[in-house]
């Protein structure tokens, strides 16, 4: 009996004395993140699969995962052995969740399901309740934590240092913060609201922390009311420093699980709470006349960034483009040296963002695939995976920074020798998408989704296409993944503002082939205004040479040769004076212009 068995066999035997048919986990943590503290990896403890995204659902006699399109390919791989059934999101013939349920209880009398309410968000659970009330009467029971009993030496919760974001980075003063976010409440007619999101917290508070690996987080909830803030975080994360500066700023300070009974014990008359943030345990918790169900308006705030962000933003873009001049120029002769794999040139790439001004971290683990690996869209090269590099075909490097001014996420395709023809077409779509979004020019408010046709539209034509999104917001030294704004085929009505990050992402896929992405982190900027009204435009923040080994130039078009040119261009006029001489000649190389 395998490792995975052995924790479902346990599970199961407390399900038996629970009186329970289906336990359901989720990805996330007590504050609905994408990325969580080992304390909360608990679908990973249960299934093997360590993507980001996912739920595992464990009967009695049966077991399942749901994951998205990112984690296909691998999640084959780590699930194989078990008896896990991999269930492939938004695919024809993949049932939901309760579906699922419905058919592997149908035969079981009065059958409960249970899930942690404190770790699944109030929408989630309403919804399910009811959908399995309407799949045969299945109840819901949402006060167990099974991980409790049954995951030994399970992780405890982080208690990392918390330390101040300085205002030359965060632009804004946390008063003015809190000011703003009192006036949204007021348009809702809201007293107050909880804040779950541990993101949304860190940029209220203009704090930092490192409790999630590479977001610079910490486990807190902020509730803020009328006449007051009070942070709810662990006291020993606080130097005296920090808690001078919150005391300075009217923050009262409670322990971390003393929120619900602050909540029970909220004395306005109503509060606002985020269906998707918060929890069910703490929504079932508050007690006053009235909640609130409306979106938070902290995410719509933190994705427009401020000068002194923007500013950031570009300082750490230079650094992040030196760190990758310095790779890419060794890359190549390394690997025709030999001995080089996915891991040691990951660890290479690190080291280099390291020896940069103001680095913290990486701001999520790297995807470095080789050849076949780069048709697995989140691919983590481990020991029992890692692949020798050879002198042709194609890696795929997804990587990115955390710098105390700025957060940088980027993707390159390298042609590590010979490529196919077919590599070079692919290759060249995938080009020519990205650039026709950084190309396009739009009426402001325009979505996420109208855009990501522009970008799509080349691989269409071709009957091409990918399942993850175009593109995604990105924090100023916060999570690399930030919302509520996307570029992505599913309808996201998010209105794109200028002063908003997003990256610029398409990619293709040839499964047991290789894989193509490239990436840069944008800028949304103002572009003129007509009688029609003000339009807006994408400006490449990213400085980092596209590389056009691959490129069949025949496929592009006059705009999209002279839009890579004047990219260039750029790229080698904001980076040359930071690098020495044979540097300088590697990037002129790299940059000059195509014909």
């Amino acid at each position: 009996m395998n490792e995975i068995e052995l924790r479902l066999a346990r599970l199961r035997e407390l399900m038996k004395r629970e009186h329970l048919s289906a336990f359901i986990f989720p990805s996330t943590d007590a504050h609905q993140s994408e990325y969580v503290a080992d304390h909360w990896r608990g679908r990973e403890w249960i299934s093997g699969f360590n993507g980001s995204a996912g739920t595992a659902v464990v009967t009695m006699k049966s077991a399942a995962l749901w994951t998205d399109s990112r984690y296909f390919l691998a999640a084959e791989e780590q699930l194989e052995g078990t008896e896990y059934q991999l269930m492939r999101l938004k695919m024809e013939g993949t049932p939901t969740i309760a579906e699922w349920l419905g058919k592997e209880l149908q035969n079981v009398q009065s059958p409960e399901v249970g899930l942690d309410g404190m770790v699944n968000s109030y929408n989630y659970v309403k919804d399910l309740i009811y959908s399995l009330r309407k799949l045969g009467g299945i109840t819901l029971r949402t006060n167990l934590d099974p991980l409790e009993q049954i995951w030994e030496n399970r992780p405890s919760l982080p208690a990392n240092p918390v330390e101040i974001q300085p205002l030359e980075y965060a632009g804004e003063t946390l008063a003015s913060k809190v000011a703003r976010i009192r006036k949204s409440l007021r348009e809702l007619h809201a007293d107050g609201m909880l804040v779950s999101a541990l993101d949304d917290i860190a940029w209220a508070l203009n704090l930092r922390g490192t409790d999630v690996h590479c977001n610079p987080v910490f486990v807190s909830y902020l509730l803020i009311e009328s006449d007051k803030v009070s942070l709810f975080v662990d006291d020993n994360k606080l130097s005296p420093e920090v808690k001078q500066y919150l005391q300075d700023n009217q923050v009262s300070l409670y322990n971390y699980n003393k929120v619900e009974k602050c909540l029970e014990s909220y004395s306005e008359y109503n509060i606002l709470l985020d269906g998707d943030e918060t929890s069910y345990y703490l929504w079932k918790a508050v007690k006053c006349q009235e909640i609130v169900a409306a979106g938070s308006p902290i995410p719509a705030m933190k994705a427009v960034k401020n000068k002194a962000e923007i500013e950031g933003y570009r300082s750490a873009m230079l650094k992040d483009g030196v760190a990758m001049v310095k790779f890419l120029k060794w890359l190549k002769p390394a690997v025709e040296a030999g001995g080089q794999t996915e891991i040691s040139i990951d660890e290479k790439l690190t080291s280099l963002r390291a020896e940069q001004k103001l680095f913290r971290d990486i701001s999520f683990d790297t995807i470095a695939g080789y050849a076949q690996h780069g048709a697995i869209v989140h691919y983590e090269a481990t020991p029992e995976t890692d692949v020798v590099l050879k002198p042709e075909g194609l890696i795929l490097i997804d990587s990115g920074a955390q710098y105390q001014d700025g957060t940088t996420d980027i993707t390159r395709t390298i042609a590590l020798g010979a490529v196919s023809e077919e590599m070079k077409h692919i290759y060249t779509l995938v080009l020519k998408a990205h650039i026709q979004l950084e190309l396009v020019k739009f009426p402001d408010g325009a979505s996420g989704t109208q855009l990501d046709a522009v970008g799509r539209e080349c691989m269409w034509r071709e009957g091409y296409n990918f399942l993850h999104g175009t593109g995604h917001g990105v924090g100023s030294y916060l999570c690399v993944h930030e919302g509520p704004h996307q570029i992505r085929m599913e309808w996201m009505p998010t209105p794109l503002r200028a002063g908003m990050t997003l990256t610029d992402e398409p990619g293709l896929y040839l499964a047991g082939k290789f894989g193509v992405r490239i990436e840069n982190t944008v800028l949304i900027s103002d572009y003129m205004s007509t009688e029609f009204g003000k339009f807006l435009q994408i400006e490449p923040l990213t400085l980092c040479p596209i590389d056009t080994t691959p490129i069949d130039v025949d496929m592009l078009l006059p705009e999209e040769i002279d839009w890579l040119n004047a990219y260039h261009h750029s790229v080698y006029e904001k980076l040359s004076p930071f690098l020495d001489e044979e540097e300088k000649i590697w990037l002129e190389n790299a940059t000059k212009p195509i014909k």
